[in-house]
Protein backbone atom coordinates (compact mmCIF):
# COMPACT_ATOMS: atom_id res chain seq x y z
CA UNK A 1 0.00 0.00 0.00
CA UNK A 2 2.65 2.64 0.87
CA UNK A 3 4.61 1.93 -2.33
CA UNK A 4 1.50 2.51 -4.44
CA UNK A 5 0.71 5.67 -2.49
CA UNK A 6 4.28 6.94 -2.94
CA UNK A 7 4.06 6.34 -6.69
CA UNK A 8 0.76 8.22 -6.69
CA UNK A 9 2.28 11.17 -4.79
CA UNK A 10 5.32 11.30 -7.07
CA UNK A 11 3.00 11.21 -10.08
CA UNK A 12 0.95 14.05 -8.60
CA UNK A 13 4.12 16.05 -8.05
CA UNK A 14 5.20 15.48 -11.66
CA UNK A 15 1.70 16.31 -12.91
CA UNK A 16 1.68 19.57 -10.93
CA UNK A 17 5.06 20.52 -12.39
CA UNK A 18 3.89 19.66 -15.89
CA UNK A 19 0.73 21.74 -15.43
CA UNK A 20 2.89 24.63 -14.24
CA UNK A 21 5.30 24.44 -17.17
CA UNK A 22 2.52 24.15 -19.75
CA UNK A 23 0.57 27.06 -18.28
CA UNK A 24 3.63 29.30 -17.89
CA UNK A 25 4.48 28.77 -21.59
CA UNK A 26 0.81 29.27 -22.47
CA UNK A 27 0.69 32.48 -20.43
CA UNK A 28 3.70 33.93 -22.27
CA UNK A 29 2.08 33.20 -25.61
CA UNK A 30 -1.27 34.57 -24.44
CA UNK A 31 0.37 37.73 -23.08
CA UNK A 32 2.15 38.45 -26.36
CA UNK A 33 -1.08 37.82 -28.28
CA UNK A 34 -3.05 40.06 -25.89
CA UNK A 35 -0.54 42.90 -26.11
CA UNK A 36 -0.38 43.05 -29.90
CA UNK A 37 -2.98 45.82 -29.94
CA UNK A 38 -1.37 47.59 -26.98
CA UNK A 39 -4.01 46.83 -24.34
CA UNK A 40 -5.65 43.86 -22.67
CA UNK A 41 -9.42 43.71 -23.20
CA UNK A 42 -11.96 41.90 -21.02
CA UNK A 43 -11.86 38.56 -22.86
CA UNK A 44 -8.06 38.53 -22.82
CA UNK A 45 -8.03 39.37 -19.10
CA UNK A 46 -10.41 36.46 -18.38
CA UNK A 47 -8.16 34.19 -20.43
CA UNK A 48 -5.10 35.27 -18.41
CA UNK A 49 -7.03 34.73 -15.15
CA UNK A 50 -7.83 31.15 -16.22
CA UNK A 51 -4.14 30.60 -16.92
CA UNK A 52 -3.36 32.00 -13.45
CA UNK A 53 -5.71 29.43 -11.93
CA UNK A 54 -3.85 26.68 -13.78
CA UNK A 55 -0.58 27.90 -12.31
CA UNK A 56 -2.08 28.01 -8.82
CA UNK A 57 -3.51 24.49 -9.11
CA UNK A 58 -0.23 23.12 -10.47
CA UNK A 59 1.71 24.64 -7.57
CA UNK A 60 -0.84 23.46 -5.01
CA UNK A 61 -0.74 19.92 -6.38
CA UNK A 62 3.07 19.89 -6.27
CA UNK A 63 3.28 21.22 -2.72
CA UNK A 64 0.58 18.89 -1.37
CA UNK A 65 2.23 15.87 -3.00
CA UNK A 66 5.60 16.93 -1.61
CA UNK A 67 4.12 17.29 1.86
CA UNK A 68 2.50 13.88 1.47
CA UNK A 69 5.84 12.31 0.57
CA UNK A 70 7.44 13.79 3.69
CA UNK A 71 4.59 12.51 5.89
CA UNK A 72 4.68 9.02 4.37
CA UNK A 73 8.47 8.83 4.80
CA UNK A 74 8.11 9.89 8.43
CA UNK A 75 5.29 7.45 9.18
CA UNK A 76 7.11 4.58 7.47
CA UNK A 77 10.35 5.57 9.25
CA UNK A 78 12.23 5.57 5.98
CA UNK A 79 16.00 5.52 6.13
CA UNK A 80 16.33 8.71 4.07
CA UNK A 81 13.90 11.45 4.97
CA UNK A 82 12.97 13.75 2.03
CA UNK A 83 12.90 16.82 4.27
CA UNK A 84 16.60 16.34 5.01
CA UNK A 85 17.69 16.30 1.36
CA UNK A 86 19.01 19.21 -0.66
CA UNK A 87 16.60 18.50 -3.52
CA UNK A 88 13.62 18.93 -1.17
CA UNK A 89 14.84 22.34 -0.01
CA UNK A 90 15.63 23.39 -3.57
CA UNK A 91 12.08 22.39 -4.46
CA UNK A 92 10.68 24.43 -1.56
CA UNK A 93 12.87 27.43 -2.40
CA UNK A 94 11.67 27.44 -6.00
CA UNK A 95 8.03 27.07 -4.92
CA UNK A 96 8.53 30.01 -2.55
CA UNK A 97 10.09 32.04 -5.38
CA UNK A 98 7.03 31.33 -7.54
CA UNK A 99 4.70 32.45 -4.75
CA UNK A 100 6.65 35.60 -3.79
CA UNK A 101 7.37 36.75 -7.35
CA UNK A 102 3.77 36.15 -8.47
CA UNK A 103 2.54 38.11 -5.46
CA UNK A 104 5.00 40.95 -6.14
CA UNK A 105 3.94 41.00 -9.78
CA UNK A 106 0.27 41.17 -8.81
CA UNK A 107 1.04 44.14 -6.56
CA UNK A 108 3.21 45.73 -9.29
CA UNK A 109 6.28 45.75 -7.01
CA UNK A 110 8.53 44.15 -9.65
CA UNK A 111 8.84 44.69 -13.38
CA UNK A 112 6.93 42.33 -15.63
CA UNK A 113 10.03 41.26 -17.55
CA UNK A 114 12.01 40.24 -14.46
CA UNK A 115 9.02 38.52 -12.85
CA UNK A 116 8.12 36.70 -16.03
CA UNK A 117 11.67 35.44 -16.55
CA UNK A 118 12.07 34.30 -12.95
CA UNK A 119 8.68 32.54 -12.95
CA UNK A 120 9.49 30.89 -16.26
CA UNK A 121 12.85 29.69 -14.91
CA UNK A 122 11.39 28.56 -11.58
CA UNK A 123 8.68 26.46 -13.22
CA UNK A 124 11.16 24.76 -15.53
CA UNK A 125 13.48 24.06 -12.61
CA UNK A 126 10.55 22.66 -10.62
CA UNK A 127 9.66 20.36 -13.51
CA UNK A 128 13.24 19.13 -13.79
CA UNK A 129 13.31 18.50 -10.03
CA UNK A 130 9.96 16.70 -10.05
CA UNK A 131 11.19 14.34 -12.76
CA UNK A 132 14.56 13.91 -11.03
CA UNK A 133 16.58 15.48 -13.84
CA UNK A 134 18.38 18.14 -11.78
CA UNK A 135 21.00 16.50 -9.55
CA UNK A 136 22.69 19.71 -8.35
CA UNK A 137 23.67 20.99 -4.93
CA UNK A 138 21.72 23.82 -3.37
CA UNK A 139 24.33 26.47 -4.23
CA UNK A 140 24.76 25.22 -7.79
CA UNK A 141 21.01 25.28 -8.29
CA UNK A 142 20.76 28.86 -7.01
CA UNK A 143 23.50 29.99 -9.40
CA UNK A 144 21.98 28.03 -12.31
CA UNK A 145 18.60 29.58 -11.50
CA UNK A 146 20.06 33.11 -11.57
CA UNK A 147 21.82 32.43 -14.88
CA UNK A 148 18.69 30.83 -16.38
CA UNK A 149 16.59 33.80 -15.26
CA UNK A 150 18.97 36.23 -16.97
CA UNK A 151 18.94 34.14 -20.14
CA UNK A 152 15.14 33.80 -20.12
CA UNK A 153 14.83 37.55 -19.50
CA UNK A 154 16.87 38.26 -22.61
CA UNK A 155 15.13 35.64 -24.74
CA UNK A 156 11.60 36.62 -23.65
CA UNK A 157 12.37 40.33 -24.03
CA UNK A 158 13.70 39.76 -27.54
CA UNK A 159 10.72 37.53 -28.45
CA UNK A 160 8.28 40.19 -27.21
CA UNK A 161 10.12 42.87 -29.20
CA UNK A 162 9.76 40.79 -32.37
CA UNK A 163 6.11 39.90 -31.72
CA UNK A 164 4.83 43.30 -30.65
CA UNK A 165 4.47 46.21 -33.09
Amino acid sequence: MPATFIVFLVSCQALGATIGVVTVVWSELAYVKAMRDGKIDTAERKHLIIIGHGLRYGLSLMLLASFGLVVVAYIERAQSQPALSASYWIFMMLALIVIVVASALARRCVSFGVASASLFSAWWFLAYLAFGWLPLTFGATVMAFVVATVIFYAVLHYARMLALP
